[in-house]
Formats: structure tokens, C-alpha cells, sequence
């Protein structure tokens, strides 16, 4: 019996003996992998920092290390790849100044760990004042899309259809000598909240100060500027991947036509002031149009900031390139060393000589698409670039530019000169209506309730 009672007790141990091994075993391989993992992105961070790609520069997630369970349902859902690591079993990120604000992972983390913030303890953005229901410290006028920091079409193009709904909801006094909403940009948020006043039956009126698209139109022909599917009002999901410039204003040209919406081009609102109960909006026409509510939907870039040089105001000086396919054979130079720099002097490089003028010692903001086309381009020769340089004059048939602030100034032979350096926050304009604009740092955009 006790023999029975021995052998039964011993075949017990060797079986949780057995389980627990395989249990350790299971442990250990995991955590061996999650080191891997960690010793992989740890590397990754240190390559980003010292090529300058840590720092974020628009909207990002945040991540809250103390509710991170390390699912990796964000490093999953990120349409760009790579901007998310799990480092020491919690979500980090990785390459911060590639993230460019699609909140997919925002959406995706199951314990909602992740916040969308703009601007860093270190680096703020001048945002105007905008609550959660898009409206700005004047009451009546609300924001929505990338003058509110939402600079992703689809983000902005939620933001302009909610911004209408939240119109809607806060009440509008019908006036038949006034329109019950004035949407001001016709870029993505614009185009959104325009379709979704139709679908409210609104007395609205949108107007554009350049052409149907906003910045997007600025954008070259074929360049791709949609990546993940968006929703429209009164068209319902654009499934559209990878959808270029002409693609995207195809769509959108379709589908205000086969809604009679009308959006009135080449007028630029030149002041916002209250007159009682209502808005008046003045044009640079000599217009005159009254508004109970007022839409926001214009870009953060109210003019571009220019070089200030002698002869920028030559007419081969450009500060956006539309159809680069229709020049060929001309000395080129651009300036600037962001995308829309990067694109416009890929997109010109087959038919001409290009050089591109950087300030910086390396391009440190940049798509990583955009990253290996360039340093391609710069191997094969297609493309010349010039660090750490700095345009002094612009005459005729030259350009006069310095390297790494020497005394002396180099001339090259130049047809024409794309500049890509930024624009300026419309601040004059938004402080004439009235609305506060402050330099956030680490400002939350998007959080859970």
C-alpha cells in the first residue's frame, strides 16, 4: 500500500515537475524574446536620436507607461510602421518626428494608454484656443483641421464633419438676411464640413483664398497624399489607398457636383468682426457676407515665410510647384530640406538639373520614403545637395549662396528657384477675429473619457 501510495505521489511530482518546467521554459524563451525586442528598438532610439528623428513635430501619441499591458495592438495599427517599440515591456516611441498623426493607435490600445499630443516639453506649436466641441474662445467660431493642429486628411476631415455636427447641436437663430454658417477653407476639414452643412440642410457658403484642396493643391501632381480610408458625408467610405493629388481632388470635385455644392475660389476672407448676434466677413473682392456660426478650416500656413534676400521678388522665384512634368531643361535649385522640398526636387530631377539647398548638416524630419529616394538620388547623381547652406541674392540668370557661413559666396547658373521654408501662422488675422493663440507644449488633442 505504501508502495502504491509512493508511486502515485512520485508520478504527481513528476507531472507538476514536468508542467512547471514547461511553464519556466515558456517564461523564459518569452522573456528572452521580449529583451530582443527591447535590445532591437533600444537601437532603433539610439540611430533616431543621433539622426535627429526623436523629436516629434506634430501630432504623436503619448503613452501612459503605468496602464501599457505591452499588447503591441499600437506597434500593429500604425499605418507608417516603425514609430512604435516595446522597450522594457512598455510601448514607446521610437522614430517620434516620422509620426504623422493618423491615431490609429489611439484608437487600437485596448486599455486606452495613449493620448495624441502636439508639441513637447521642449518644443511648443502656436495653436489658437479650440474646445472640445471645435469651438474657440469666440463664441460662434469654431476651428477644425490643421490650423487646430489636425494635420493628417483623415483627422482633418473628421474634425470638419464634427465640428458641423457640433453646430448643429449647439443651436442656430434662422435669419434670412444672413447665412446660418460661413465655412472659411477648402481643404480637407473645409470640403468635410461643407458636405456635412448639406446634409444638415444649412444656409452655408464656403469660401477658398486660392483653389479647391487647400494645401493640397499645392502639392505636386502625382504625389501620394492619402494613405488610410476616410469618411465622407453624403458619399460614405473612400476606400482609396495610396491615393494621389489629382485622385483626391477628382473625388472631391465629384462628389460636390453631384451635391450642388459650390465653393467659391480665389476669395480671401480679409476679417471677421461681430455685428450684434451674427458675424461679418469681408473678402478681398470688397464682399460682404453675414454669418450666425463661422467654420475655421484654413491651414497653418497663412503666407510662406520667405528668405528675405535681394531678388526674391524675381518671377522665377516659386514657393509651390504644380505641375513639375510640364519643365524641362532648366538649372534648378530648391530650398528647403522638409518634404515638400525633398518631393518637389525628386519631382523635377528627370527633366532638369536640380540642386537642393539645406541649411542643416542632414535631413532630420523627413518620411522615411522620402529618406531613401533622396539619399538614391544623391548616389546616382540626379540630384545635387548642398548642406549647410544659406541663399545670399537672387539675381536673373544666378544665385549667390554660402556654406557653413564662410565669408565667401559661391554663384551658380539658375532658371528657377523653388523656396520650401515653412509658412507663418495667419496670427494678425486670427487675433483680428478675436482668437487667443498660445505656444503649447505637449498639449493633449485627442484623449479618452
Amino acid at each position: 500500500m505504501d508502495i502504491l501510495i509512493s508511486s502515485i505521489l512520485l508520478e504527481e511530482i513528476i507531472i507538476y515537475a514536468s508542467i512547471l518546467f514547461f511553464c519556466v521554459l515558456v517564461i523564459y524563451f518569452y522573456i528572452r524574446k521580449q529583451q530582443r525586442q527591447s535590445r532591437k528598438f533600444e537601437a532603433k532610439i539610439k540611430k533616431a536620436k543621433e539622426e535627429g528623428l526623436h523629436e516629434p513635430v506634430s501630432l504623436h501619441p503619448v503613452i501612459d507607461t503605468n496602464t501599457c499591458i505591452k499588447t503591441g495592438a499600437c506597434l500593429t495599427a500604425c499605418p507608417e510602421k516603425d514609430i512604435l517599440g516595446i522597450v522594457n515591456g512598455r510601448a514607446t516611441l521610437v522614430n517620434a518626428s516620422q509620426c504623422i498623426g493618423h491615431g490609429a493607435c489611439f484608437h487600437a490600445c485596448p486599455v486606452e494608454a495613449i493620448t495624441l499630443c502636439i508639441g513637447t516639453e521642449k518644443r511648443g506649436v502656436d495653436l489658437p484656443h479650440v474646445n472640445q466641441s471645435f469651438e474657440s474662445n469666440v463664441p460662434g467660431i469654431y476651428i477644425a483641421g490643421e490650423l487646430g493642429g489636425m494635420g493628417l486628411i483623415k483627422n482633418s476631415v473628421e474634425q470638419g464633419k464634427n465640428a458641423v455636427d457640433n453646430i448643429v447641436q449647439s443651436g442656430i437663430a434662422k435669419d434670412p438676411d444672413s447665412y446660418d454658417l460661413i465655412i472659411i477653407g477648402a481643404g480637407p476639414a473645409g470640403i468635410a464640413a461643407s458636405l456635412n452643412a448639406k446634409k444638415h440642410n444649412l444656409n452655408f457658403l464656403t469660401l477658398e483664398q486660392d483653389s479647391l484642396g487647400g494645401t493640397v493643391f499645392t502639392f505636386p501632381r502625382s504625389k501620394i497624399v492619402m494613405t488610410a480610408p476616410m469618411q465622407l458625408p453624403l458619399f460614405g467610405k473612400v476606400q482609396l489607398r495610396d491615393t494621389s493629388k489629382s485622385e483626391l481632388l477628382d473625388l472631391w470635385v465629384k462628389v460636390l457636383q453631384e451635391n450642388e455644392i459650390k465653393i467659391n475660389e480665389n476669395t480671401k476672407v480679409e476679417s471677421i468682426t461681430r455685428e450684434g448676434n451674427q458675424f461679418k466677413i469681408e473678402t478681398n473682392h470688397g464682399q460682404s457676407h453675414k454669418a450666425k456660426k463661422v467654420l475655421l478650416a484654413i491651414g497653418r500656413r497663412g503666407s510662406p515665410r520667405k528668405l528675405n534676400v535681394p531678388g526674391e521678388n524675381l518671377e522665377k522665384v516659386a514657393y509651390r510647384l504644380l505641375e513639375p512634368e510640364l519643365i524641362f531643361n532648366k538649372n534648378i535649385m530648391v530650398v528647403g530640406g522638409g518634404d515638400s522640398a525633398i518631393e518637389a526636387a525628386l519631382s523635377l530631377a528627370d527633366q532638369n538639373k536640380v540642386i537642393l539647398s539645406y541649411r542643416g548638416e542632414t535631413f532630420g524630419r523627413i518620411k522615411p520614403k522620402n529618406n531613401e529616394k533622396i539619399k538614391e538620388a544623391i548616389l546616382n547623381q540626379k540630384i545635387n545637395v548642398i548642406f549647410n547652406s544659406n541663399v545670399t541674392a537672387i539675381r536673373p540668370d544666378s544665385i549667390l549662396f554660402k556654406v557653413n557661413n564662410e565669408s565667401q559666396e559661391q554663384a551658380i547658373l539658375n532658371d528657377l528657384i523653388y523656396i520650401f521654408a515653412g509658412g507663418e501662422l495667419p496670427t494678425q488675422f486670427l487675433e483680428k477675429a478675436g482668437i487667443q493663440i498660445s505656444k503649447r507644449f505637449g498639449y493633449t488633442l485627442m484623449k479618452h473619457n
